[in-house]
């Protein structure tokens, strides 16, 4: 039996479509399925089906600030691992290759450890007996501890932290299609570095910010461990707001319906900002 040309590439991707199927699809499948069930705590899950679940959730204003601050979470991560990045990945892209072997390790090196190891470690740093609040009260900068636990900000912190690798590799990736003689024709032509950098390393970088921003929004907003443990109880997300309700209150159907609704959310936010930005740099992406 001879397989056609046009056969061939499904033939080989067979096997990774098969797990991508086993592994994302069905459980995405049977968790948007969920959803629709009804709950009671008497009787437990109710194999009916009805929208009760998605208008408990979109009628409820607490859910509203959940999915609110998620997303302003997620959003100024994103900002600051952009502005961090960026510039990082530019002097990655300018050294030698010696030198930028030995940084790429620096870079990667947080992404080799646990993420639950990372955030415990910001634990000990932000608490109120913490490292930098023992240092500030030791050089006599506060007499009483600065809340860092249990806020937005230090959710903020350590999520940069976790993320901004992603936004410098995307944007490394990006630059190593630049033609460095365009940086030197419009420096032999007057421009200065300021100028150089936003007329023509910026736009050609574009892409990388782009496909950085939209790894570092998803992850972040969909993001558990680390508002688990920083956030606590008083600083709740999504990604909490549904492990709770599958385990403490058992409430499945609830917690499989906010957890759709985050999805489509970001997938939502993720196609219209790659829009924005395709259509202001359309020259860069063609």
């Amino acid at each position: 039996m001879t397989v056609s040309g046009k056969a061939t590439p499904w033939f080989l991707s067979a096997p990774a479509l098969t797990l991508f199927a086993a592994l994302l699809v069905t459980p995405l499948a049977m968790t948007f399925l969920l959803s629709f069930n009804s709950f009671s705590f008497y009787g437990g899950i109710e194999n009916t089906f009805g929208l009760e679940n998605y208008i408990e959730v979109l009628s409820d204003t607490y859910f509203y600030e959940i999915f609110g601050r998620t997303f302003l979470i997620a959003f100024i991560t994103t900002a600051i691992c952009a502005v961090l990045g960026l510039p990082e990945a530019y002097i990655l892209f300018r050294m030698k290759p010696a030198w930028r072997s030995f940084m790429l390790l620096i870079v990667l090196g947080p992404l080799l450890i646990s993420v639950v190891v990372r955030t415990l470690g910001w634990a000990i740093l932000l608490g109120n007996k913490g490292v930098i609040n023992e240092f500030l009260r030791d050089i006599g900068l506060i007499t009483s501890p600065i809340r860092m636990m249990y806020t937005s900000t230090g959710i903020v912190v350590a999520l940069v932290h976790v993320m901004i690798p992603f936004m410098i590799l995307a944007v490394w990736a990006a630059l190593q299609r630049q033609d460095p003689a365009t940086e030197r024709a419009a420096e032999s032509l007057g421009a200065g570095p300021f100028t150089i950098f936003m007329r023509i390393v910026l736009p050609q970088a574009m892409p990388g910010v782009l496909s950085g921003s939209l790894i570092v929004f998803s992850l972040s907003a969909s993001a558990f461990a680390t508002p688990a443990v920083l956030g606590g109880r008083r600083v709740k997300m999504v990604s909490t707001t549904v492990y709770d309700e599958f385990l403490n209150t058992l409430n499945w159907p609830l917690g499989a319906a906010i957890a759709i609704l985050l999805l489509v959310s970001v997938l939502t936010i993720m196609i219209a900002w790659n829009k924005l930005v395709e259509r202001r740099y359309s020259g860069v992406f063609e």
